[in-house]
């Protein structure tokens, strides 16, 4: 009796018979393969793992084991159960809690359950996106209005070149804005309110040149203004208020069919319209710069948004050659832009799906050609009964349609100057022809059209065929 007592467990006591008292517990919930200790029991020396009790856990833990990759953690799942080290000596007959996790390992099949479906990440706001497009349409309601009163068939081309740089200058704008809105509201709502009225003036200082003065400047001036303060709100996401400021319009338009109102009704719908336009988006901006500034912004730098503007440019001359002929085609084209901005939505939240369910990259790139090809097709056949509707010749709507949509794909994707160069080409090419009558004459305009249909659509599948890109 003079040498030291064995305080470690599975030392020589547990190897004759050992008179065990209880030994009082906290009260808690115990696991049902736990050994009751409250009463006097006699322990035999057990040689060997007791196969029965380790299949009742096995049995009991297998959802749990199932997904395990390695031993280690069916032991910490074993630890967090509450199983001590007498526990899994005295009732499973393993010498320590790795030898039995060990054995559960082997014991379970590995099962890997698919994780919960995540959610959509790019779900498109579908009232937002059809309201967009309703809201590209609605500023025409001011030129059926206004018509009468400035001859509007005479001055055309002057509100041309000025709604041509107020598309470039606010697509340019409206990228910086969003770069510089990733920073911060405040930071974005400063950057529009420095560029929006420098856009107004450039674009009626360009209307000007060739007008010579007269009611169609300031009618050329009303546009640029409003197109400015419109691309503020949009980029905003304000286009709520956007529609209540335009529904002095709505209101002029509706009563059109049935009275005539008089050329002071007429102008003070239309300045009422504007007037409401300028002060929501005043308080749009207010709200932007009234957030605090975050500290230690960097301006981006200007050449990033440059292809932005020459897209916008491109489209404007594209959408032009086309209105000159099938003037209601213009119409649809502009309706068409709210749903053609739902289904870019739509293409990255079935092509991060595309990425989830394939294993390979030429798989993935089989899924996402597929992906663009239903994508496209939802937006272009809805176009051909409206065609048909306006008497537009779907041989040219369809593929200008298929160029815009797929060149704003890849600026959605940051690939900006390949949609800008194609699109510049088709626009230089179709409108050196028209200018010039040259041949092949009005099949110019399709064909330019649909060779940047085509060029736009391989990049497309380059460029976004490859996993990376959806990361």
């Amino acid at each position: 009796m003079s040498g030291p007592l064995s305080l470690e467990p599975g030392g020589a006591e547990q190897d004759t018979l050992a008179l065990r008292l209880a030994v009082p517990r906290p009260a808690r919930r115990r696991p049902r393969w736990a050994v009751d200790d409250t009463t006097l029991a006699v322990r035999l020396p057990r040689h060997g793992p007791d196969e029965e009790a380790v299949s009742a856990l096995a049995a009991d833990l297998a959802d749990r084991v199932g997904p395990a990759v390695h031993p280690y953690e069916v032991a910490a799942l074993l630890e967090a159960e509450g199983l001590s080290a007498s526990v899994i000596k005295e009732r499973y007959g393993h010498p320590n809690l790795f030898s039995l996790a060990s054995a559960l390992y082997e014991r379970v099949p590995r099962t890997f359950p698919e994780p919960a479906p995540a959610a959509d990440p790019w779900r498109p706001d579908t009232v937002r996106c059809l309201l967009r497009g309703a809201l590209f349409a609605l500023p025409g309601l001011a030129y059926l209005l206004t018509a009468p009163l400035w001859d509007a068939g005479r001055h055309t081309a002057v509100l041309v070149v000025a709604g041509l740089v107020s598309w470039a200058w606010g697509q340019a704008l409206g990228h910086r804005a969003h770069l510089r809105r990733a920073t911060g509201p405040r930071e974005a709502g400063r950057t529009l309110l420095a560029g929006t009225p420098v856009g107004a003036v450039v674009a009626t200082a360009a209307a000007a040149l060739p007008a010579g003065g007269g009611a169609v400047t300031l009618v050329a001036a009303a546009q640029s203004v409003y197109l400015a303060a419109a691309g503020v709100l949009l980029v905003l996401g304000r286009e709520r208020l956007l529609l209540a400021a335009l529904t002095p319009l709505v209101a002029g338009a509706v009563v059109l069919p049935w009275a005539e109102p008089g050329p002071w009704p007429r102008a003070g719908l239309v300045l009422l319209a504007l007037l409401a336009v300028l002060a929501v988006t005043a308080h749009a901006l207010r709200a932007a710069l009234a957030a605090p500034a975050v500290p230690g912004a960097t301006r981006p730098p200007l050449l990033p948004s440059l292809p932005y503007g020459l897209f916008g440019l491109a489209a404007g001359v594209l959408v032009l050659l086309e209105g000159r002929r099938e003037p209601y085609a213009v119409l649809v084209l502009t309706v068409s832009m709210g749903p053609a901005e739902w289904l870019l939505y739509r293409y990255r939240g079935l092509s991060v799906a595309a990425l989830r369910a394939t294993a390979t990259p030429a798989g993935f790139l089989l899924r996402s050609a597929g992906v663009l090809g239903l994508c496209l097709a939802a937006y272009l056949l809805p176009l051909l009964p409206a065609a048909l509707l306006t008497g537009a010749e779907p041989a040219v709507l369809l593929p200008l349609a298929a160029a815009l949509w797929t060149a704003l794909l890849l600026q959605a994707f940051g690939a900006a100057w390949p949609s800008a160069a194609v699109c510049l080409a088709a626009a230089a090419g179709a409108g050196a022809v028209t200018l010039l009558h040259l041949p092949p004459g009005p099949a110019a305009l399709p064909l330019c059209c649909g060779a940047a249909a085509l060029s736009l659509t391989a990049c497309a599948l380059r460029l976004l065929g490859r996993p990376a890109a959806h990361a």
